[in-house]
């Protein structure tokens, strides 16, 4: 119920009136004045309560009269009463019934009593109410009323003092809340404050308002008093104590900091009078310095007194938190003396009081802040911020430096930090530490470093300076601080602060991030940052970093406790962190530098980070500071979790990991989990840190790159406790998480961390050279799993990741490190393109190309494992993404196709098995401009030669790739005919010609001319097996598919495939190497026929001479359409003439048949069902070839359909060249061209060779199979040639027939061409010849006149043939045997026998001259004569002859000859042509008739005869048709005939006889034909001139007398001889000249006696005396031919006649 509510107010005045009674009571008797004030009062109250309805505000008005009685009830001084008044003062006031003035006399009276000492504590409780129920109480009223209390406060009661201390507090308190509530009350009135003098005065207040003013005199009063001066204000004050005072300052400056700010005389009492009075305060503590002895300064030094420091303290405190933006220098002076008071010097009292000072600003980042601003950030200003730091750091050094003694380390030191020889010398004293506690392990967390140790407590709640000291209000001496309280509050600041700082600019930061993002959103509002915000944290940071690391490595290394350590590890956390947000790098770099070398065992040599520690060094100096890092005491007692190896290139003993390293790696992987945006290039050291912890605690990475727990078995010397054995999964998923999380990072982070680990795997490469060590993949399995994870934008990743691992893994010589380098780029390559990119890779070929490359430039790798690796993935990347390659085929096809031939067989096998996939499958999926390719990869596996089999199957790959064409030609047309367009624009915007293999040919055509060049290169490998399936398949493709080629490109077929293919091959044969191949290879034997290098390349110019034969055949019109046809022509007949020539008979052989092959190129029969065709009969117009239309290489018709060019093509193949002149001339070109070459080859090969004796083997003797063939070919040529053929082709065909039948067989062929050399058969050869002969004969025969000139010639030929019956024709000196001699298996030379081929040609020269007689040139050219001079031989040598049968051929063909042409001649004697002729034929018949050779002993007596009857023959043509006309035959001639009849009669005996065969075996009959036309030639005829009959007479005394000298011969020798026989020779020869006689007896007789002259007969009678003396032989033989002889001579036994004169009887 409120006091002003009617009841209250009834209640009241019943109650003041109850209180009145009981006073009057109480003062009846003693004090009578008082009991009647008692009572008048009660009837003013009962009247104020008649009269006024504002009861209260009347009673207000006289309240002085209604007091009046209680005051004068306190003034008796009776307890009784005392206590009564003052209760209903109280009353009153608490109604607020009280006016000024009654106030001021209740003050006065209670000032009374209190100086009378009476009822103390009543007194105060009755200013409490008057001053906190109103505000009448004012100025000098108010002031004696605090003055009252600050009396009572000094009294001796204990309670009193106690109860007026806080009552003093609570008044003090209500004086300025007075003054909040006036001045909330005057807010909205703005009153002009009046300007502010130069200097105000303290006393000038007249501007305040009343409470103001109060509060202003109490405040300055209470300054005037702690300093120990006279109040201005609080009059009547008797004493006072400072402690109080401050106490006092400190609970206004706490709680009613508005008051001084929002006031200018509160700020300047502030400045002015709060802040001079703590500086001289705090003097006896800033001079004061523990152990020093006053004996060096001469004043003694005040004390530090506990109590008053430590308010002190807490008043600045207040001030700093408060005021600090009033009072910035003075904070820098209170703050530099709090930064003084943590030194080592000062009382342990004074630095733990400190501490607690700094834990508090610690926990006040703004407050921080703000000193940052205000001082670290403005020049020449003290670093204030930087010196707490670095204090609070040094100050915790300090702590584990204290010696056993307990002292601090007395060392002059710097502000700052307990320098270098301090820090040595504490450690080389502290021995095992204070207490000696050091050698055992206690559970109590503690820090402990160098044998210090220091435990620790729980001092505040984080984030709260709870501070015990600071709060010992009542302690007047300095407390004992425990051990470790300064440590553990230190400590807590130091967490504190971290925590402080980061949270707050954390905060700021992601603020403005949201701002950024909200700016963005809508960019008109403009927001305006804090400008420098960056500034002053960057500055806070730089400030700080170096004492906080310094602090925190040191607390790190010395903490015991895993929760201690946990927060120093955070703490280092966040300030990387933070650094790493604000781009600080070195602070950065050196926290997590600190980090990672808490997480490696102690001393552990790892470059980075000591590389890094030496730059930190640096930025501590250039700070100016001289922080001092504490280098890692080893000896702190951790428990091992692992034992490891170390890293490192030299193996090394091993390493132990700590439950501490492990916990610091864990920080590690959350720093690097959390905050890798901002690592930057720390990633480095962390990474490298990370590897190293892996590779102790022995992890190797696994698929994918994970880290797994390695075998236990990896290094003898690794050993884990279980504890970290249960960890090790945790953290290896962790790892994997770490980089997981990559795919979080922007792409800047993400650069870095891929160059850091990219510099980590160069580490570890440099690290694995020349050892066989293990290497540590950690770098690369975590490059290729931060790929994995960045699959979405892996393009801005792709270049450095792969390049790394290309350049540097893949090619190093340790495997597994290789291996790894290949399994990343492989599974980064195949997962990059199973990914679902966006947009999908198909629109995006660029990062297709991107993605593929790296697997093309793996095949610069040496390596065979690999290149092995590679190939495999490409077959995966075939199965699984084959469909979708598009425009990365090319790159695919490149690294199947990169084999190279030292690269073993497996390789070549797995890239072979890719292209097959691709050709089997792929082919139509990818795009055309591939197609190109294809043929190249497959065609370069045909050329590897590690694997026959594949060179093989690649060749079938290219024919099905060309029945791909072929089937798909339209389609495949189309497309690279819209890339070709595109490409030639490009070209012509760059302005440059199109770059590709055989331009000017439209695209499609191109793509069959790269796999004609392939197969062409193929054809000329150095396998047989490979050349011959190349070959095959090569004609079989041009045969197949050529149609589909235009006619331009035919061209370049022509020259560029055929021809150049012909040209190596022709090379490559003729250098052929001729050693013998022992096998092929394995176990296969090689057929003789093929046994050398030379003979395999010999079956390759076979094959492809026949096949570029065959398609000039087959597309003979096709091609005659190409403009240099001619051209082309005569290099292919150049080629078949080389190869014609070549001395492998194999070579030449099929040379020819080509020839022949093109040769018989007629018109091919053109078929009836044509469509042309009837066409053409109606008299339509046909279809000129389209080939030849105008248009660059395009049929007029557009022809797109592969049929329709299919068919034009076919047509154009049948169809006739139109008939004109120019072809027919052009064909002529052609057909001489031919028989330039086939006289060339004939010349060359027929040619003997030249020099050597006949021992040689001569180089090279073409086959007879050849020779024919070669021979073959003329018949058809001709045809063609024959209108212009000379005499001078004749000739030169004569050459080559001549020599063709020169040529000797080698004896190992004989058998084959004779079928057995005593059978008399032509060889095909011969048959060829004159086949030959025979055509040209008959062209003569139907040919134009001026043709029959050849006649001679073509006799002339034949008569040389002729000729060889007799003598076999030299080839040059070859030595030949006779067929029968030589032994087969032996190198020799076999003449032919030439004996039938002779016969036949002599055949046909007698069937010849018979039909050309009487021709001109026969009659001119002297034929006969040649005919004759011919036969001569064979004639004269007669049974010397070769064969029997030649010269009984030769004297019948002689005979039919001379039975034609002696009419002729004897026709043509006038003119004298056959003059020449004559003597020829006489020696002719002289030598058949009178042959030197002898008949051989076999032959029988019925041969001879028939033999004789053939001489007689001879003898009877010279009868009838030679001596009847002697009157036409010049007289020589017939001289001669009569010597040789003459001859005949007489000597025509054959010595080789026996005895008793020599009646037969004398030519009677000859002889006696002889001698009957010699005699009827010389007798008979009557007109016979002198001349003739003197030739007879003399051929007949020529007879005689020889028969009379042989005669005689023999007489004298048989005489000689005696007994013994004579000579058989001489025998038979008289028995011949016997036999003579007889026969000359016979022809005297018929003849007619006037026919004979005298001197005949006396010289046949003068034979008779020589007969008679032979009548003594002893011989029978003689005896009987004697008796014969004799006979005849009866006829002379006549008697003499007289003589007659003249002769005549």
């Amino acid at each position: 119920m409120s006091t002003s509510s009617p009841e209250a107010v009834k209640k009241l005045l019943e109650n003041m009136q109850t209180d009145l009674r009981s006073l009057s009571m109480e003062c009846k008797k003693k004090f009578p004045p008082v009991k009647e004030a008692a009572e008048s009062g009660i009837v003013k109250i009962k009247t104020i309560a008649a009269r006024n309805s504002d009861i209260l505000a009347t009673l207000k008005e006289n309240s002085s009269e209604v007091v009046q009685p209680f005051l004068m009830g306190c003034g008796t001084k009776e307890p009784k009463i005392t206590q009564l008044c003052l209760a209903a003062i109280q009353r009153l006031m608490s109604h607020e019934v009280v006016s000024e003035a009654a106030a001021g006399n209740i003050i006065n009276m209670l000032w009374q009593l209190m100086e009378n000492g009476l009822e103390e504590l009543k007194l105060l409780q009755t200013v409490l109410v008057l001053l906190t129920t109103n505000t009448v109480v004012h100025d000098q009223v108010l002031s004696k009323a605090i003055v009252l209390c600050f009396r009572l406060h000094f009294t001796k009661d204990n309670i009193t003092n106690n109860t007026a201390a806080a009552t003093v507090r609570q008044v003090v308190t209500v004086v300025f809340e007075r003054m909040v509530a006036e001045d909330e009350r005057f807010k909205d009135i703005v009153d002009q404050p009046p300007p502010v003098q130069g200097n105000t005065n303290r006393r000038s207040v007249s501007t305040l308002r009343p409470s103001a003013k109060d509060a202003y005199m109490l405040f300055q009063d209470l300054c005037q008093l702690v300093n120990a001066d006279a109040p201005y204000w609080l009059v009547g004050m008797t004493e006072m104590t400072r402690t109080f005072g401050l106490e006092l300052l400190e609970s206004v400056l706490n709680d009613f900091p508005r008051v001084f700010l929002q006031h200018q005389e509160f700020s300047f009492l502030l400045k002015e009078r709060v802040c001079p009075l703590v500086i001289k305060l705090f003097s006896p503590n800033i001079k004061f310095r523990q152990g020093n002895s006053s004996a060096a300064s001469p004043a003694p030094v005040e004390k530090p007194y506990f109590p008053i420091c430590m308010r002190l303290l807490r008043v600045v405190s207040v001030l700093i938190k408060h005021f600090y933006s009033l009072l910035v220098t003075e904070c820098e002076i209170f703050l530099s003396l709090l930064v003084k008071f943590l030194d080592g010097e000062k009382p342990q009292w004074l630095r733990a009081v400190a501490v607690e000072s700094v834990h508090r600003l610690c926990v006040q980042p703004h407050l921080l802040r703000s000193f940052c601003l205000s001082y670290d950030m403005k020049q020449h200003s003290t670093k204030v911020f930087r010196d707490i730091v670095n204090a609070l750091g040094s100050f915790i050094q300090s702590l584990f430096i204290v010696l056993n003694t307990g002292n601090p380390a007395a060392t002059n030191t710097s502000t700052g930090g307990s320098g270098a020889q301090g820090a040595a010398q504490g450690a080389a004293q502290g021995g095992l530490g204070a207490g000696g506690q050091g050698g055992s392990l206690t559970t109590q967390a503690a820090f402990e470093y160098r044998g210090t140790w220091i435990p620790l407590m729980t001092v505040s709640v984080q984030g709260s300076a709870k501070a015990t000291y600071l709060e010992m209000l009542d302690k007047v001496e300095p407390p004992s601080i425990p051990e470790g309280y300064a440590m553990s509050v230190a400590f807590s600041a130091l967490l504190d602060l971290v925590r402080g700082i980061t949270s707050m600019i954390e905060r700021a930061l992601a603020k403005e991030e949201e701002e950024a993002v909200r700016r963005e959103a809508n960019p008109d509002q403009n927001t305006q940052l804090e400008p420098g915000a960056h500034l002053v944290w960057e500055e806070m940071v730089s400030a700080c970093w170096c004492g906080l690391l310094a602090a925190l490595s040191l607390l790190l290394d010395a903490s015991t406790d895993e929760t201690a350590t946990e927060s120093i590890l955070k703490a280092e956390l966040n300030v990387a962190a933070l650094c790493g947000r604000l781009g600080l790098v070195t602070p950065r770099d050196a926290f997590i530098t600190a980090i990672c070398k808490a997480s490696l065992p102690p001393h552990y040599a790892l470059t980075v980070l000591s590389s890094n520690t030496a730059n930190l060094n640096k930025a501590y100096s250039i700070q100016g500071q001289s922080v001092q890092i504490i280098s890692s005491s080893s000896e702190s007692h951790q428990q091992v979790v692992a034992v490891g190896q170390p890293l490192s290139v030299q193996p090394q003993g091993t390493v132990v990991l700590t439950a501490k390293n492990i916990q610091c790696m864990r920080t590690l992987l959350n720093l690097a989990h959390c905050h890798g945006v901002v690592l930057g290039t720390s990633w480095q050291l962390v990474l490298a840190t990370l590897q190293h912890l892996v590779w102790i605690l022995g992890l190797k990475p696994g698929v994918g790159g994970a880290l797994k727990p390695g075998r236990a078995v990896e290094g003898p010397s690794t050993v884990l406790t279980t504890a970290v054995m249960t960890d090790l999964p945790v953290i290896s998923n962790i790892l994997s998480r770490l980089f997981e999380s990559s795919q979080y990072l922007d792409d800047v982070s993400l650069h870095h961390l891929i160059n850091a680990l990219c510099s980590l795997s160069l580490e570890a490469v440099e690290m694995a050279y020349g050892n066989n060590k293990e290497p540590s993949l950690f770098a690369v399995a975590k490059l290729l799993e931060t790929g994995l994870v960045n699959m979405d934008r892996i393009e801005i990743l792709w270049r450095p990741l792969t390049g790394h691992l290309l350049e540097k893994v893949c090619q190093h010589p340790n495997a597994r490190m290789r291996e790894w380098g290949a399994e990343a780029v492989t599974s980064l390559i195949k997962a990059g393109l199973a990914y679902k990119h966006n947009p999908p890779l198909a629109q995006n070929q660029r990062l297709q190309l991107l993605l593929l490359n790296p697997l093309k430039e793996l095949s610069n790798v040496l390596h065979a494992d690999i290149r092995q690796k590679q190939l495999e993935s490409v077959l995966q990347i075939l199965q699984s993404q084959g469909d979708s390659l598009g425009p990365g085929w090319p790159l695919v096809l490149g690294v199947i196709g990169a084999i190279r031939n030292d690269q073993g067989e497996s390789l070549i096998r797995t890239a072979f098995q890719c292209l097959q996939l691709v050709v089997t499958d792929f082919l139509p999926t990818m795009p055309c401009a591939g197609l190109q390719i294809v043929v190249d990869v497959a065609g370069s596996f045909g050329l590897q030669n590690q694997e026959l089999n594949i060179s093989l199957t690649s060749i079938g790959l290219l024919w099905n790739i060309s029945d791909y064409f072929f089937q798909r030609g339209e389609a495949i047309t189309q497309e690279l005919e819209r890339e070709e367009a595109a490409l030639q624009k490009q070209a012509q915007e760059k302005g440059e010609p199109l770059n590709r293999p055989f331009h000017p040919a439209p695209p499609f055509d191109c793509l069959w001319l790269c796999l004609y060049a392939k197969l062409g290169q193929l054809c000329v490998d150095p396998r047989p097996a490979v050349r011959k399936s190349a070959g095959q398949t090569m004609f079989s493709t041009i045969a197949a598919h050529g149609t589909l080629l235009q006619q331009p490109t035919w061209h370049i077929v022509v020259w560029k495939v055929l021809f150049h293919l012909l040209d190596c091959v022709r090379k490559s044969s003729t250098t052929a190497d001729k050693e013998k191949i022992e096998s092929g290879g394995g176990n296969i034997l090689i057929h003789h026929s093929r046994d050398t290098a030379e003979k395999q390349w010999a079956e390759t110019w076979v094959l492809t001479l026949a096949g570029v034969a065959r398609i000039f055949n087959t597309r003979r019109y096709l091609l005659q359409q190409l403009g240099d046809y001619f051209k082309a022509w005569e290099v292919l007949l150049d080629h078949i003439q080389s190869a014609a020539l070549s001395k492998n008979s194999e070579v030449s052989l099929a040379a020819l048949k080509s020839f022949q092959e093109i040769l018989q190129i007629a018109t091919p029969v053109k078929d009836s069902a044509m469509p042309n065709d009837a066409l053409a009969a109606m008299g339509a117009p046909v279809l000129i070839d389209p080939l030849s239309a105008p248009g660059p290489g395009r049929p007029l018709l557009r022809s797109d359909s592969m049929l329709e060019r299919l068919t034009s093509y076919n047509c154009a193949e049948l169809q006739a060249p139109p008939p004109g002149e120019e072809s027919a001339l052009e064909d002529a070109a052609l057909w001489w061209s031919a028989w330039n070459t086939w006289y060339r080859t004939g010349t060359d090969s027929t040619r003997p060779p030249s020099g050597g004796t006949g021992t040689d083997r001569p180089s090279f003797v073409p086959s007879q199979p050849f020779l024919t063939a070669l021979v073959q070919i003329f018949p058809a040529l001709y045809q063609h040639i024959k209108t212009g053929f000379s005499m001078e082709d004749l000739r030169k065909l004569g050459v080559i027939l001549h020599g063709a039948v020169s040529i000797p067989i080698s004896s190992d062929a004989s058998p084959f061409i004779l079928p057995s050399y005593t059978e008399a058969v032509l060889t095909s050869l011969q048959e060829a010849v004159l086949t030959a002969l025979d055509v040209l004969q008959k062209a003569i025969c139907v040919g134009p006149e001026n043709l029959q000139v050849m006649y001679p010639a073509i006799f002339e030929q034949l008569l040389l043939f002729v000729e060889f019956s007799c003598k076999p024709p030299q080839y040059g000196k070859m030595e030949t045997k006779h067929v029968a001699n030589a032994k087969y298996n032996q190198a020799e030379w076999v003449a032919l026998n030439y004996v039938p081929f002779a016969e036949r040609s002599l055949e046909v020269v007698v069937d010849l001259y018979h039909k050309t007689a009487c021709h001109k040139a026969v009659i001119n050219e002297k034929v006969l004569q040649n005919i004759i001079k011919t036969l001569r031989m064979p004639l004269g040598l007669k049974y010397g002859c070769p064969s029997e049968s030649t010269w009984k051929l030769a004297v019948s063909s002689l005979l039919k000859v001379l039975s034609t042409g002696l009419p002729v001649a004897r026709q043509h004697a006038s003119s004298r042509k056959f003059d020449t002729m004559w003597p020829e034929l006489a020696n002719a018949f002289k030598d058949f008739l009178f042959t030197k050779s002898t008949p051989p002993d076999n032959v029988s007596i019925q041969e001879f005869q028939k033999n004789e009857a053939i001489d007689v023959e001879v003898v009877q043509l010279i009868s009838t048709e030679i001596l009847p006309f002697a009157i036409f035959i010049p007289k020589d001639f017939v001289g001669q005939i009569m010597a040789m009849l003459n001859k005949g009669s007489i000597h025509s005996q054959s010595s080789s006889f026996t005895e008793a065969e020599v009646d037969v075996r004398m030519r009677e009959e000859f002889s006696k034909v002889c001698f009957e036309t010699l005699l009827q030639f010389s007798f008979s005829n009557k007109v016979s001139t002198p001349q003739e009959g003197y030739i007879s007479r003399m051929a007949l005394s020529v007879l005689l007398k020889r028969s009379q000298d042989v005669l005689r011969r023999y007489v004298d020798d048989e005489r000689l001889s005696g007994r013994c026989p004579l000579p058989r020779q001489q025998v038979t020869e008289i028995i011949f000249v016997l036999k003579a006689i007889s026969t000359l007896m016979d022809s005297l007789k018929k003849t007619q006696p006037e026919n004979v002259d005298g001197t005949t007969w006396a010289q046949v009678i003068a034979l008779y005396p020589t007969l008679v003396e032979c009548i003594t032989c002893s011989s029978s033989e003689v005896s009987s031919a004697l008796k014969e002889a004799m006979g005849p001579f009866k006829d002379f036994m006549q008697p003499p006649v007289s003589r007659v004169p003249n002769g005549e009887s």
